[in-house]
């Protein structure tokens, strides 16, 4: 099956649709499938290459808005290209709608992804609403199959319930060869957060861990929290930290290379994430990465993971928004009032439902059922 997949980037940009397709499309490859992805040059890479078997085309883009590439060549490329299936990915409305275009102009069926809504903050907020009452429906009402990466999705997403016949869920993935326990010193009630600090992704809570880091420091004075990212809201929580009085207990580590990752999770503790925006947050693939590591994981209910961890025994789930009960949750794991096998558990999980190789089974299903 030849399948056209329409990120707006691709590796080596890192992100979480970008990591959804590098890995989705590795496993296809092996199944046998032809793979071909169009996107943004961007970060500015060979223009044509072969990645692990993916054949990867980029283009030059004139801007961004509200972080999407716009690619003026996208429209030809596409429609020189010879494919099965597209698979497209939302929330990066003009590569989408585009595909959505030649998907029918081909008459060849499109598959959508759609992680989360679309929203934005000030004038963005304005171009998002607009581009929700129009553009979004019809390309949910053109696409022959939607895929979600979870389930709750369907009652938090005000634009998803009309289309409930040609949705199905498949989740994000990890690779577990790469994500696994190493042999490294833990550092001793630490807890690790990886985001990154900028206006868009305030949704991810970090505003309300270094509240509860606070409530925290009371019974576990050298707690310490290590804070992965950059973005230019990294000074403005550098200053809260300090206002907080954390100033000896949280470590601001910037950009965490891909080489080092691995690393970090095995050092810590414990992970969090304490998302608070159901719109925003698609999954939360982080917290998939540190089970893999077979770290305890704290998060929100919000989470796409957040059911299969209380399921399993793997991690506490706590409500959004809640210093008091996420410092509560940290206490708990600190303190070792947890099952012993919890680290277990969440590795244990990751392997039975989260590989890359059982994510491409499920979409390789998604596209038999239009093939």
């Amino acid at each position: 099956m030849k399948i056209l997949q329409t990120p707006v980037r691709f590796y080596p940009f890192i992100g979480g649709v970008e990591n959804y397709v590098y890995y989705l499309s590795q496993e296809l490859v092996k199944s046998g499938h032809i793979i071909e992805v169009i996107c943004a040059n961007d970060p500015p890479s060979p223009k044509d290459e072969i990645i692990k078997g993916i054949n990867v085309k980029r283009i030059p883009y004139i801007g961004k808005i509200a972080n999407t590439n716009i690619t003026p060549t996208l429209p030809l490329e596409i429609s020189r290209s010879d494919f099965d299936i597209i698979h497209t990915h939302l929330p990066t409305p003009w590569s989408a709608d585009w595909s959505c275009f030649f998907s029918k102009l081909k008459g060849t069926p499109l598959v959508l992804n759609y992680y989360n809504d679309i929203v934005g903050r000030g004038f963005a907020q304005n171009i998002a609403e607009i581009y929700n009452r129009t553009f979004l429906k019809y390309l949910l009402k053109k696409s022959d199959r939607i895929i979600i990466i979870q389930e709750n999705y369907l009652n938090s997403s005000p634009y998803l319930t009309e289309y409930k016949e040609k949705i199905r869920v498949v989740p994000v993935g990890v690779d577990v060869n790469r994500f696994k326990p190493l042999k490294v010193d833990e550092e001793k009630d630490s807890i690790f957060f990886l985001s990154l600090l900028d206006e868009f992704h305030q949704y991810k809570g970090l505003k309300y861990l270094l509240n509860a880091i606070k409530i925290v420091k009371n019974h576990f004075k050298d707690v310490k929290l290590i804070i992965g990212g950059k973005g230019n809201l990294l000074e403005h929580y550098r200053s809260l930290a300090d206002s907080l009085g954390l100033k000896d207990n949280v470590e601001f580590h910037g950009f965490i290379s891909n080489e080092k990752i691995v690393e970090y999770y095995n050092r810590c503790t414990l992970f969090v994430l304490p998302s608070i925006s159901s719109a925003q947050e698609g999954f939360g693939i982080v917290a998939l990465e540190a089970l893999a590591c077979e770290k305890p994981v704290i998060t929100t209910e919000i989470v796409g993971i957040a059911r299969d961890l209380e399921k399993t025994q793997s991690g506490l789930v706590i409500p959004k928004k809640d210093p008091e009960a996420l410092a509560n949750a940290i206490l708990k794991i600190l303190k070792g009032n947890i099952p012993t096998e919890m680290a277990e558990n969440g590795r244990k999980l990751v392997e039975e439902k989260y590989t890359w190789k059982r994510i491409a089974e499920l979409t390789e299903n998604v596209y038999s059922e239009l093939i």
